[in-house]
């Protein structure tokens, strides 16, 4: 029995590892087009969002105007939200593409800093959010994956954890003004 309970610890323990594992974007080197943070954000920009929880119920809908320009070296991002509810909120990040070729990016509600790997056509942000709830703040783990589905076109799927076990997800269109 002893031997039994020991297996079974094991498999679940195995499995909840890798249902942490997320992809390497290393796998997306070879797609086209190739995704320059740079070039897509510089301008402006829309996107559409919705933030489901883990259960699929999708408790918030929002828009947000971005607006991008290149300063010192760094990527300037204005991201104006209005949510469903009416609500509006504003971030700032400020992108640095490190001479590793990954890159690093801070704003005011991320603890420490945003660090992201693009590969081909995709880019893998990881940070910590600072998310207000009901006049509590409460750290939240991104996972934040994005697609260029073209020159005009990308598409963004997040993953949000608290203590590694997933609360919801976040996915975004977002799409290129002319």
């Amino acid at each position: 029995m002893k031997i039994t309970l020991f297996r079974f610890c094991k498999v679940l323990l195995l499995s909840l590892l890798c249902a942490c594992a997320s992809p390497d974007v290393a796998q997306y080197a070879k797609n086209e087009p190739v995704f320059d943070p740079v070039q897509f954000f510089s301008g402006k920009t829309d996107a559409w969002g919705m933030f489901q929880k883990r259960g699929g119920e999708v408790v918030k809908r929002f828009h947000v105007e971005i607006t991008g320009r290149e300063q010192d070296g760094k990527l300037m991002l204005d991201e104006r939200f209005r949510y469903d509810d009416g609500t509006t909120q504003q971030r700032i990040w400020i992108l640095t593409h490190q001479p590793d070729g990954s890159w690093r990016g801070t704003a005011g509600d991320v603890l420490g800093a945003a660090v992201g790997h693009a590969a081909g056509n995709a880019l893998n942000w990881r940070y910590t959010l600072l998310l207000p709830v009901d006049g509590k703040t409460y750290e939240m783990e991104m996972d934040d994956w994005m697609f260029l589905m073209d020159r005009q076109t990308m598409i963004n799927r997040t993953s949000m954890r608290k203590f590694g076990v997933e609360v919801g997800q976040v996915t975004l269109f977002f799409s290129k003004r002319n």
